[in-house]
């Protein structure tokens, strides 16, 4: 668990730090290709411990905090859906990501969320926890900074938000049939 722990305080601390005066002081300091090459070591470090960590937890025999039904993985199915279309919408810009304002934030955030419904033992809690809380930090964070004009959202043609449902639908059903179970072990079906 200390590895997941210190993956995800590298990982997701350094997710918080854009639009910080502790970020402005790092860039001050390093400049800001130093600062950029600081962050992508901590996120990539991070990123990897966390992965770790995490598999390491779960095979150490996880204590299970709370077992949910099984109607709930059915409602994390349908969660996931909209967060991956979400995250498509992300980079093929169209009126969803104009409407959402962030939606790769809110795909994070309804992600770990709908593995909060699905997944009791205390390795997934905390490491969806983790992220539920910081896609609400920084959910706050990017508005604050949007109201004060340090971010722009912009949108596209709504004929994006088609390719973006397309492409969701073919990566959602590529997790579901085999991507999940290849990558983290744990087959969806």
């Amino acid at each position: 668990m200390v590895i997941l722990a210190v993956g995800l305080f590298l990982f997701l601390g350094s997710h918080l730090l854009p639009g910080t005066r502790l970020k402005d002081r790092l860039s001050a300091h390093f400049g800001e290709r130093g600062y950029r090459m600081g962050f992508a070591l901590a996120s990539g470090l991070g990123f990897v411990l966390t992965l770790y960590g995490y598999h390491a937890a779960r095979n150490a025999g996880p204590m299970i905090l709370y077992d949910p039904p099984l109607w709930l993985r059915h409602v994390t199915m349908g969660l996931m859906l909209i967060a991956i279309i979400l995250l498509v919408a992300t980079y093929i810009p169209g009126r969803i990501r104009l409407y959402v304002r962030h939606p790769m934030v809110t795909a994070v955030l309804i992600w770990a969320f709908a593995h909060l419904l699905a997944n009791g033992d205390s390795a997934s809690v905390i490491l969806f926890a983790a992220f539920l809380a910081w896609a609400i930090l920084d959910r706050i964070s990017l508005k604050r900074r949007e109201t004060a004009g340090l971010v722009t959202v912009t949108g596209g043609p709504w004929r994006n938000d088609l390719l973006a449902v397309g492409v969701g639908l073919l990566l959602y059903a590529a997790i579901v049939l085999r991507l999940h179970a290849w990558v983290i072990g744990v087959p969806v079906i």
